[in-house]
């Protein structure tokens, strides 16, 4: 692991968390695939930056999925990864998202609420019309920001956190993400991803009680010819 580059990506720090910007393909926390999940990786990091002799606890308060890229954060103290847990469950973390898609929306802006179930065996979200006793509510609002002349960049204020929720709701508005075959993208992207980017977090922090705000840099990739050069 280059622990340089690592380092390079990590874009807040203190005693207690750590926010780092993910890359596409990495996963958060270990899962069926065996791979060395991002939260191993920075543990060994922190280990051997700080010269620490015993363990290191990192505690993982949320997830982004292995395609997508971009702000996630993890508790450096037990502390703080509870009160994060509760921050999240009880909706006071607030996160932007961008989506760079392939049909810009009939609505420059708007709120989508929609009931999802989701599909265990295929690891997959659908919206279904009424409320059943799978289903749950997804909210998000969106926002059309800007456009190439092939995709169009939404940026998605998260209201739930339902299991593909943005990837599910956008699709269903008519509006797939670039690269993601499995909500009906035409092709794959050549790094394996999606154009869905954790963009930006505000939160109090913690323990501090200090306000947070963090943003993450557009991805290289997306940028012209491919995708959006400014928001």
């Amino acid at each position: 692991m280059d622990y340089e580059e690592l380092a390079s990506r990590i874009v807040y720090e203190d005693n207690h968390l750590l926010v780092i910007d993910k890359k596409v393909g990495e996963i958060v926390q270990g899962d069926k695939t065996g791979d060395t999940p991002l939260s191993d990786i920075l543990k060994a990091y922190i280990k051997e930056r700080d010269n620490k002799p015993g363990n290191v606890f990192l505690g993982v308060p949320h997830r982004l999925d292995r395609p997508v890229c971009g702000l996630c954060i993890f508790a450096k103290t037990s502390k703080a990864l509870e009160r994060l847990n509760a921050m999240f469950r009880d909706g006071e973390v607030h996160k932007t998202y961008l989506a760079l898609c392939c049909a810009a929306p009939a609505e420059p802006e708007g709120l989508l609420e929609d009931w999802m179930e989701r599909n265990e065996r295929l690891n997959k979200s659908f919206i279904t019309r009424k409320p059943g006793p799978k289903a749950k509510l997804a909210r998000l609002r969106y926002r059309h920001v800007a456009d190439t002349d092939r995709y169009h960049l939404l940026e998605v204020e998260l209201l739930t956190g339902r299991h593909h929720q943005i990837r599910c709701q956008l699709s269903h508005m008519g509006c797939c993400i670039k690269g993601d075959l499995k909500y009906g993208a035409p092709r794959s992207n050549p790094d394996g991803g999606i154009c869905l980017q954790a963009h930006s977090i505000s939160f109090l922090h913690p323990v501090k009680k200090e306000q947070l705000h963090l943003v993450a840099a557009i991805p290289q990739s997306w940028k012209h010819p491919a995708g959006v050069s400014e928001v």
